[in-house]
């Protein structure tokens, strides 16, 4: 049976006799990113300092190949159980998007096989932050699949900058199709990069695109991932009165100004932030 969530495998390409087939681009993989921030500079408040170093022990140790049976298995573990990789065991949150697309939660391992063997040549992770046991399973999955492995870092509780956003529109330019884009549960930052994509991707109005940001794939306006909602919704006003997306970003999106206006119920960051827990 045909999977309804498939997306169509990439199109052979016409080619005269005895021409030889074009190369396929080889897959490649990220540098797992050096920190950003010293965790001993005793400027830094002692929590954030504290935060740092679990970052960088993280990074330490999941941003290398796994190389022994003990780590593999402390990888699976950490993957299942402290990146709530069980959760996506029942429910991988996998939607098609588009024509050339995907989105989902944090794939594991067998997700991205199968979803190679429908086609995918990319996978984009949006996560930044922590590293977890995820990771290194993730790139295995790829390398083995001959998937490219991009990482391209969003934010569920902030608006992109303006030179982020440019960077994004690159990125769909080039990216070999079809793509698996994803964050941690795949509700919010994966449905924001949704939107963006139909968008930028496949040329839909902001008014359509901006149903990938909704509750059906587990994302609260309610709560401060609602700062996303806001930018699609002055998206879609600039579109209303003619200015296409590109332009809007490029000549009256203001970034602080949204930040000021934007305001999260108590509840809702009670129930996105202590009882989802998302990332």
């Amino acid at each position: 049976m045909t999977d309804p969530n498939a997306a169509p495998a990439p199109k052979a390409t016409q080619q005269a006799p005895g021409e030889a087939s074009p190369p396929r681009r080889r897959a490649t993989q990220f540098e797992t990113p050096p920190p950003r921030r010293d965790p001993e500079d005793p400027s830094l408040p002692a929590r954030t300092r504290r935060r740092l170093r679990r970052a960088n022990r993280a990074r330490a140790r999941w941003g290398a190949p796994i190389e022994t049976t003990s780590r593999r298995i402390h990888a699976w573990l950490n993957m299942l159980f402290v990146d709530h990789g069980a959760l996506r065991l029942i429910h991988p949150n996998l939607h098609r998007v588009g024509r050339d697309a995907w989105r989902s939660a944090q794939p594991l391992p067998h997700h991205i096989d199968r979803l190679a063997r429908q086609g995918l040549r990319t996978v984009i992770t949006l996560r930044g932050g922590v590293i977890f046991g995820s990771l290194p399973l993730e790139r295995e999955a790829c390398a083995r699949n001959d998937v490219t492995l991009e990482r391209f870092v969003l934010r569920s509780r902030d608006l992109p900058k303006v030179e982020e956003l440019l960077a994004l529109e690159e990125l769909v330019a080039r990216v070999e199709r079809p793509v698996l884009f994803h964050c941690k549960s795949g509700a919010d930052r994966a449905g924001f990069m949704a939107a963006l994509w139909l968008i930028l991707a496949e040329g839909r109005s902001v008014a359509e695109a901006r149903g990938q940001l909704s509750l059906r794939y587990g994302h609260l306006k309610i709560g401060p991932t609602g700062v996303l909602d806001l930018f699609m919704e002055r998206a879609a006003e600039a579109e209303r009165r003619g200015v296409p997306f590109r332009q809007w970003v490029r000549t009256e999106y203001d970034r602080e100004a949204m930040r000021r206006e934007f305001r999260s119920s108590g509840f809702g960051a009670f129930l996105v932030d202590r009882v989802l827990g998302r990332e």
